[in-house]
């Protein structure tokens, strides 16, 4: 909406005014807006907070080129009004839809959002899961999704960088204002991920990243993507919180494993664990858009050797697993290991020997080493 507008609209000042005064916590402020709309809910609250001047907000975003955005713009993200229909149950997980977004770069969320994945992690990330999270932000980039993460050392960094390596698109979703680069530390990466794609905060600019915010901003990443990769996470990182989002909005959850003695990787491990009704193990990302691209999209899978026995019947292939590894047997024994007539086996062993799967010796026949190596199928069967 342009600045003019946006300046004068009661409704949006009113949004602007209650983000301010309340914050994400306070979802009985939402509730009633919803119902009586922002306008009403300000007018009897104003005069106990004279000091909230929502034009001053507007302001101190346009200095930092960062724009509003309410629910009625063409460019809200539609997938954060699943935020409000979350059931409460009474942990503080079913924080509504933000009553507005700012918004700091040229990426237009909405289009964004339909093609989001979120990368997410602990912040005292090992060289695997920096790797990881850089690799899979690359490509996942490279095949026109955009990351979204937090911003925060480690993981979230990660998937930052990679995803900008490609030149793809990235949002940062902020606990603090869009003005507040937190890590102080990633000022500069917040500045290029704000030339080229969108920094993203639901306080107004100037808000400090209280501790309690993270874990409210969490699910605005999860609500933004189609589904969330947990990289490295310990048992209590607060990216599981991220994840819980997920899960509650019925948003696709992926887990990268780790090494079994890294505690980097615990969470991960209990997530595919505990809730592996809901979680899918990925190893790239491959499998990441097989999950959350459109159906009928599938993982290239590596070829498989094809093995001598391969190509042979089931039949056949029950007549060589009849054989003894390295012994001779007669025709007879093997008709009554398999059940057939010996002129059946007699029938199929000409042709193995021509193959060279199988050998005829003083004692009967034998398997030769060509003949004991075994088939792709058999060995699935194996592991299934």
């Amino acid at each position: 909406m342009p600045a003019g507008v946006a300046e004068t609209d009661p409704e949006r000042l009113a949004r602007i005014a209650l983000t301010r005064v309340f914050g994400p916590e306070h979802q009985r402020v939402a509730v009633e807006v919803g119902r009586r709309g922002a306008a009403r809910v300000w007018a009897e609250l104003r005069a106990a907070h004279p000091g909230v001047d929502p034009l001053r907000d507007l302001d101190a975003a346009s200095r930092v080129g960062a724009r509003l955005l309410c629910p009625q713009d063409s460019e809200w993200p539609i997938e954060l009004d699943a935020l409000d229909r979350l059931r409460d149950e009474g942990d503080g997980s079913a924080v509504g839809a933000p009553l507005c977004l700012w918004v700091r770069g040229p990426g237009d969320l909405r289009e964004i959002a339909s093609r989001a994945v979120a990368v997410v992690g602990c912040r005292a990330a090992t060289s695997y899961g920096l790797h990881l999270a850089g690799e899979i932000a690359f490509a996942m980039a490279e095949q026109g999704w955009a990351v979204v993460s937090g911003a925060a050392f480690g993981i979230d960094a990660a998937a930052h960088r990679g995803a900008l390596a490609a030149t793809g698109s990235t949002v940062a979703v902020l606990a603090g204002g869009v003005d507040v680069p937190y890590p102080a530390a990633h000022v500069e990466l917040l500045a290029e991920i704000a030339r080229t794609g969108a920094v993203v905060s639901e306080v107004p600019p100037g808000t400090p990243p209280f501790r309690r915010r993270f874990l409210t901003r969490n699910r605005l990443i999860a609500a933004l993507c189609r589904g969330t990769v947990l990289v490295e996470a310990g048992l209590r990182s607060g990216a599981l919180n991220t994840v819980a989002h997920a899960r509650r909005l019925g948003r696709q959850v992926m887990a990268i494993p780790g090494p079994v003695t890294s505690a980097t990787s615990v969470g991960c491990h209990r997530l595919l664990r505990d809730h592996r009704e809901q979680t899918v193990l990925v190893t790239g990302a491959e499998d990441i858009a097989e999950e959350i691209a459109a159906m009928g999209r599938f993982a290239a899978r590596p070829p498989t050797a094809v093995e001598p026995r391969d190509e042979l019947s089931a039949m056949v292939r029950d007549l060589l697993d009849a054989m003894p590894s390295r012994a001779a047997v007669g025709v007879s024994v093997l008709a009554r290991r398999t059940g057939l007539r010996p002129e059946e086996v007699l029938a199929m062993l000409g042709p193995l020997a021509v193959e060279g799967l199988v050998e005829s010796v003083p004692d009967g026949y034998r398997l030769t080493p060509l003949g004991r190596a075994p088939s792709n199928a058999r060995s699935r069967s194996r592991r299934g």
